[in-house]
């Protein structure tokens, strides 16, 4: 569904952060992308998204396509029409209109049947974001504030749904709810999703396939399985290791592995 070839992705014309990325996201798979702060995560999803012209960033090499189709050129608007949509770190509600108020903004390429039908599923989803529906977005609680945007990014309807730090200054409970009704979508809807995280545990657990990506470059990548049993994940992204842990400044890099796609 989701292909990136060798993306490098420019701010301000002069600071590189993200160095030949090449990833792929299947349909009907969710696909994890591993990193710490300022690895190039959120960049490269606002990369796919279109948004990256606010910011004064801009792709200078590779290509991204979704369904075979370039989305360069493309804007923000055509990108979420073709069914792919951001969910950005941090919410980034609109704090001073009511719940329903921007769960119906993120209909706006939608008719009026399909806004009434979108709200009622949103709703079943997350009864909570029901009860609050009439109240202004910016005093909800962040667990709340997370399912109004992942609501809101629903009511799109898309077929590939990218999450950036979902779990970010949540409750361990709220984290767990989120993300079993996220899932439900993917194993009963067919939803696509791409989730990025710091939580490695979490999203190994979430993905069946994961990226980890170091100072803009792709350094590992496999199955869930495969990541979870590397070393270097184990030490630096879950916490531990079986020997002496290691001292982060005395290892130089991952092993890195030429990625040569056509």
């Amino acid at each position: 569904m989701l292909t990136v070839t060798n993306a490098q992705v420019l701010y301000d014309k002069s600071i590189v952060a993200v160095r030949d990325v090449s990833l792929e996201v299947s349909a009907g798979c969710v696909v994890a992308l591993l990193g710490s702060n300022g690895a190039g995560k959120s960049t490269l999803l606002k990369a796919v998204s279109g948004v990256l012209s606010q910011e004064e960033g801009e792709i200078v090499g590779g290509e991204i396509r979704l369904d075979g189709v370039s989305l360069a050129g493309l804007s923000a608007r055509a990108i979420v029409e073709r069914g792919c949509v951001q969910v950005p770190e941090g919410r980034a509600l609109f704090a001073p209109l009511t719940v329903e108020e921007n769960l119906l903004m993120g209909a706006f390429t939608r008719n009026g049947f399909e806004r009434r039908d979108g709200l009622e599923r949103i709703y079943a989803l997350f009864p909570r974001v029901k009860e609050r529906r009439k109240q202004i977005a910016g005093y909800l609680s962040g667990g709340e504030q997370q399912m109004v945007a992942i609501g809101r990014a629903l009511m799109a309807r898309p077929r590939l749904l990218m999450l950036d730090e979902p779990s970010l200054g949540l409750a361990p409970q709220i984290v767990d709810a989120i993300f079993e009704t996220v899932l439900r979508l993917n194993s009963e809807d067919g939803l696509t999703i791409l989730l990025v995280e710091q939580n490695a545990q979490l999203a190994l657990q979430a993905a069946s396939y994961g990226y980890v990506i170091e100072n803009g470059r792709i350094v590992l990548d496999g199955s869930s399985d495969k990541l979870r049993a590397s070393d270097d994940v184990q030490e630096f992204y879950l916490g531990y290791s079986a020997g002496a842990r290691k001292n982060l400044r005395d290892v130089k890099h991952y092993r890195r592995r030429k990625r040569w796609l056509s």
